[in-house]
């Protein structure tokens, strides 16, 4: 989109650049993507920390959150847990205020804690969306994002692609009718191949939390491979 014409009112609604996150609790991951260039920050939760062989704890999650900004993530997404998950998302935010933003599921529990931890500066996430209406939520309470998961909503055998396009309009929707702007934006989870991504980012998607594998499956195109491997060859003549 252009620049808006002398005298001309500018769009409610620009489009948003691209954003992609590493969806993993692996500090081995962080160090192969995250010098690529390609990821704005690190998406995690107590279930990658278990598979990562990582302790879900304050104190060692400190030690990570040091690990990702040396990395250089400009975000770096953790998730409240526990029965005070007011005081754990506080907690996480205290780790590194400007980076950290607190992921917490959408339920009221969730969304309780969202109010109070948005209206003292920092920004959420809510994860575990399964249904579009939860994105009205997101956007009523003033989140940054809300992560759907693709793939286990297909699983629950929905049209997972329909159904996050729908989210999409509404996402566009609710900014076009905000007078003060709105910073929501839908982050893509659970994506299973590099499809879902091009089939989404082709409906207007641009933000995305993706697996260590989906970035090298990005790379691993036969095509492109065969045909870098002819240009050195004919390099060096042949």
């Amino acid at each position: 989109m252009g620049l808006p014409r002398p005298g001309s009112q500018p769009d409610l609604f620009l489009p948003m650049a691209l954003r992609l996150l590493l969806d993993s609790a692996d500090p081995a991951a962080w160090a192969e993507w995250l010098p690529s260039g390609l990821f704005r920050g690190v998406t995690t939760n107590p279930t990658l920390l278990r598979r990562a062989g990582q302790p879900c704890s304050l104190e060692h999650l400190a030690l990570l959150t040091a690990r990702a900004i040396d990395g250089g993530v400009q975000e770096l997404h953790l998730q409240a847990w526990g029965s005070d998950v007011l005081a754990c998302g506080r907690a996480l935010f205290a780790l590194a205020p400007g980076r950290i933003w607190v992921k917490l599921p959408i339920t009221r529990a969730g969304a309780a804690a969202a109010r109070s931890l948005i209206a003292e500066g920092c920004p959420v996430t809510f994860t575990a969306c399964y249904e579009p209406a939860q994105v009205l939520l997101a956007a009523a309470l003033g989140a940054d994002y809300i992560a759907p998961y693709l793939g286990r909503i297909t699983d629950l055998g929905r049209d997972g692609h329909s159904e996050l396009i729908r989210m999409q309009r509404i996402v566009e929707g609710a900014a076009q009718s905000a007078q003060e702007g709105l910073q929501l934006r839908l982050l893509v989870a659970s994506l299973r191949s590099t499809e879902d991504l091009a089939r989404l980012a082709a409906e207007g998607l641009n933000t995305f939390t993706i697996s260590p594998a989906i970035a090298a499956e990005l790379f691993a195109v036969e095509p492109t491979l065969a045909a870098a491997a002819q240009f050195e060859r004919d390099a060096v003549g042949g």
